[in-house]
């Protein structure tokens, strides 16, 4: 089965009156590219690539002559795609073309994604069962409590109160934005809604020095967290992490910032996390995604991977590693999880329930692509 044609979207929102912000940057509410790619038995596929930063560099190298090395290639061969693509980070043709290395590695990620939903809808089985069928219900957590311009607590309060009328029972919430004394205030408010039952994670995003992480962690310990997240800064955070973790029973978690699987197995390697939350639409696709969860499950790392928990549902249910998917279930924040798919798996209890059709088991919405969407020629 060869690939026949390539379509490409950049999936984009207004910018909000409100943003929400984390640590040290705002978060867009919608910042996707969208690659279909179709083939000669008439079957289509599609992955996705997200960022924080803008995707134009990498969707518009689709139209500088990168869907050249896609059309004629085998679709079932993703293995064989990837490593064609991934090499291109290191060869003269895409520093001729002017590509970047970051682009290069988020657009290797939607076409990846976009093969393996291909073998799947061959196979005629969901992808979590070619990945190990492990499980088929895999527990959600809803990311929450981000920063806006004149939130305060009650408004903090008001929306901890929707989320868990949603019926969530996992919560991470942003702190590292504000002082020690002030985010430990929003952590009061949110453990008083949630209850003392309810799992809660704290996110920093990279905005604490080891020395602040240190004590931090210390006062976070009040609030029982199920881990911390990407506590210290980029700068050096591999030795940070295990640096911190001598100082803290509470697991560190990181993965999502990494721009390659060997960033990942380094973070393993050093012993700088027990939870790691690699995102296959940023870097490396699934087939970089089972390759990580395998190598977590036999370093004893849980698998927790970043942003679209209808993607990864298919990893973290494949393999014993999988731990917990991530959602966003407030349509303001992610209005492309609330409408990009038409028929998506419903979160309900906090547990998500696998879909068993093939591929990846989603449905595009023409409506949403037309919505948000920018096709690049």
């Amino acid at each position: 089965m060869k690939i026949t044609e390539v379509e490409v979207f950049l999936l984009t929102a207004p910018a909000e009156a409100r943003p929400h912000w984390v640590s040290h940057f705002v978060v867009p509410t919608a910042n996707d590219m969208l690659v279909r790619l179709r083939t000669d038995e008439g079957l289509d596929g599609f992955g996705l690539a997200s960022s924080n930063t803008h995707l134009d560099a990498a969707a518009g190298m689709f139209a500088e002559g990168y869907a050249e090395f896609l059309v004629g290639a085998d679709a079932l061969a993703p293995e064989r795609l990837y490593e064609t693509l991934f090499a291109l980070t290191w060869q003269r043709r895409a520093q001729e073309k002017g590509w970047s290395r970051a682009s290069l590695v988020l657009a290797s990620a939607a076409v990846d994604i976009a093969a393996w939903d291909l073998v799947g809808k061959a196979a005629g089985r969901p992808l979590h069962r070619l990945f190990g069928g492990y499980r088929q219900e895999v527990p959600c957590y809803v990311t929450c409590a981000y920063y806006r311009d004149g939130k305060d607590l009650e408004e903090l309060r008001d929306e901890m109160a929707m989320l868990k009328s949603q019926g969530h029972r996992a919560f991470k919430a942003k702190i590292g934005g504000l002082s020690l004394a002030e985010d430990m205030a929003r952590l009061e408010v949110i453990r008083d809604v949630i209850g003392d039952e309810a799992l809660l994670m704290v996110d920093v995003n990279r905005g604490w020095s080891l020395e602040t992480a240190i004590e931090g962690a210390r006062m976070l310990e009040a609030f029982n967290p199920r881990w911390l997240e990407e506590p210290v800064r980029w700068t050096d955070d591999r030795r940070e992490l295990a640096l911190l973790s001598k100082k803290t029973r509470i697991p560190l978690s990181a993965g999502e910032s990494e721009a390659t699987g060997q960033g990942c197995r380094a973070l393993m390697e050093e012993g700088a996390i027990e939870i790691l939350q690699f995102d296959c639409t940023r870097m490396g696709g699934f087939t970089m995604g089972r390759k990580l969860a395998a190598l977590a499950e036999l370093n004893h790392v849980q698998v927790a991977p970043h942003h679209d928990c209808f993607l990864h549902a298919h990893i973290v249910g494949g393999s014993p590693a999988g731990l917990i998917l991530e959602s966003f279930t407030d349509p303001e924040r992610d209005p492309l999880q609330a409408e990009l798919f038409e028929d998506p798996p419903a979160i309900k209890n906090g547990v998500m329930r696998l879909t068993e059709d093939a591929g990846l088991g989603l449905t595009l919405s023409e409506t949403a692509i037309e919505k948000y969407g920018k096709r690049i020629a």
